[in-house]
């Protein structure tokens, strides 16, 4: 299977927080993002593995700022580590205030997805190659986050 650069498979999504969007704040509602969170890295993970992906975890998902009704938000999302059948995407959400001009880190958030072959049974993915300085630190930070997450699938399953 060829190995990929993280840069064959980027997202970057943008949508306009609109009133069904909001609640009674006219701030927008955490689903919504994590909805287009999402979307944004199902996107990426498919593009990378070139076959369907399910999700099979979200986390470290933190919101810094609130976002308001008529403001822009850009997702940017990035494969940061493959396993033998899983890829870990990173994604950024930025909101932009279009009448200030002004640009806020709003989230973050890592996702894994699984690829799925015959039968709809886990199937294998292309390796990541980190290319710059930045993809080799995600990179590295995945795969203790894979560490982690593997910790908490056993220790959970004990339960």
């Amino acid at each position: 299977m060829k190995e990929k650069e993280v840069s064959d498979s980027l997202v970057t999504m943008t949508e306009m927080v609109l009133p069904t969007h909001t609640n009674s704040l006219n701030s927008i509602f955490g689903g919504v993002i994590m909805s287009w969170i999402d979307i944004a890295a199902a996107i990426c993970a498919q593009r990378h593995c070139q076959k369907p992906v399910v999700t099979a975890s979200i986390d470290d998902l933190h919101f810094i700022q609130p976002v308001y009704k008529g403001w822009i938000v850009n997702l940017k999302a990035c494969v940061n580590f493959t396993a033998n059948t899983s890829v870990e995407v990173g994604v950024r959400v930025d909101a932009e205030n279009p009448i200030e001009g002004e640009t806020f880190h709003t989230a973050s958030a890592y996702l894994t997805f699984v690829a799925l072959g015959e039968g709809g049974k886990p199937s294998q993915v292309p390796s990541i190659v980190p290319v710059t300085d930045e993809e080799k630190r995600r990179f590295e930070a995945a795969q203790k986050r894979r560490q982690w997450r593997l910790e908490r699938r056993d220790y959970f399953s004990k339960k």
